[in-house]
């Protein structure tokens, strides 16, 4: 899907008079949109089979993936001269790489406990060490999950499975769960964990498509030569934010949810404030809280699924990440929406006050 998405972006003709081109670009953006939302819910359950350690690691590669990404597009388009088709074509390759990481790289022990299937070697090129099952079960479960990344990875998946398998919750042998339970088991989420990533998408993202744009000072005050250089550097700045809080759980942790997301709806309001009444004296203000902004979300984000690891029984675990996942998808949806009523109506009153660089 996220291939097909980015095929249908490139190879779609862009004379805009043409019949059907705008509908065939926005339907390639849902198709990949929607592969990234399958495999969030799909990869951040695994995690559970995986120890804490793999979830600091997802947190850091998907807040790595907005930097990478956008750098990636300017490398191909600005430094290399390519053209917008040629460089999506050449990143629509790139989507190789998680099978060959799913089914090369990733232990697969504790996949295949998971499934009740019997317990067999999934790799026989991986060097093993010597060792007992009695050393395995004796492992503590803090070695085994932090020991993943070790060049023994065969014993430390299964090591951590054997301890997941020990202490997984009786409802782990049930029948398999019906809709209507699973949405009980997602009421019970909402409240702890859904919510408050919910309202931090809400927040930042009515301020990434909605108040951003709006965010403009004079160019003679600011480093730019040209209005549309200010977002970008705005992304940027929001992306590093991201980045560095969603790897910051292995030395950082934030158990109370709610306040970085109060945090995060302040910046909201600052920033509509300042888009109205432009009181803020600096660009380079607005930079520091584009960044705080990434810091928050980023961090509302992977300490949620780390207190979903801490608190959440084994057995209810890989659910409850997946179901949780939502909540950044439909806060992202719902601030687009908030986006394209908010944005055109903070940019008609700078207009009208004299501030008209949204219209440059």
């Amino acid at each position: 899907m996220s291939c097909g998405g980015m095929f249908l972006i490139a190879l779609t003709p862009s004379v805009l008079t043409e019949g059907g081109t705008i509908t065939t670009k926005l339907f390639g953006v849902a198709i990949a949109s929607l592969s990234s939302g399958l495999g969030e819910l799909s990869l951040l359950g695994l995690t559970h089979y995986y120890g804490p350690f793999s979830l600091a690691a997802w947190g850091s590669g998907t807040g790595g993936a907005g930097l990478i990404g956008a750098g990636l597009y300017v490398l191909l388009t600005n430094t290399l001269s390519l053209s917008i088709k040629n460089s999506l074509l050449i990143s629509a390759s790139l989507p190789v790489i998680l099978p060959i990481a799913f089914f090369l790289i990733l232990p697969h022990g504790p996949l295949r406990r998971a499934n009740s299937r019997p317990s067999k070697d999934y790799s026989d090129d991986i060097p093993r060490i010597s060792i007992d099952d009695e050393d395995i079960r004796n492992l503590p479960i803090d070695a085994a999950s932090e020991a993943l990344l070790a060049p023994g990875l065969a014993i430390a998946s299964e090591a951590y499975a054997s301890h997941s398998h020990r202490t997984a919750s009786p409802t782990s042998s049930n029948p398999k769960p019906t809709f209507k339970s699973n949405l009980r088991r997602a009421r019970a989420l909402f409240f702890p964990y859904m919510l408050p990533l919910l309202l931090v998408y809400i927040a930042e993202y009515t301020i990434n498509q909605g108040v951003s744009p709006t965010l403009l000072f004079p160019l003679p005050s600011s480093p730019f030569t040209s209005y549309r250089s200010f977002y970008p550097l705005y992304a940027f700045l929001y992306q590093l934010g991201v980045f560095i809080s969603r790897s910051s759980t292995p030395f950082l942790r934030i158990h109370n949810l709610y306040a970085p997301c109060l945090l995060q709806i302040l910046n909201l309001l600052l920033l509509i404030l300042h888009s109205l009444y432009f009181f803020i004296p600096s660009v380079w203000i607005i930079f520091i809280v584009v960044f705080w902004e990434g810091l928050l979300g980023g961090a509302v984000y992977v300490n949620t699924f780390a207190e979903i690891m801490e608190k959440v029984p084994e057995g209810e675990r890989e659910f409850s990440l997946g179901a949780t996942s939502v909540s950044d998808s439909g806060g992202v949806c719902i601030a687009g929406v908030i986006g394209m009523v908010l944005e055109p109506r903070l940019c008609g009153w700078n207009v009208k006050h004299g501030r008209p660089w949204c219209k440059g």
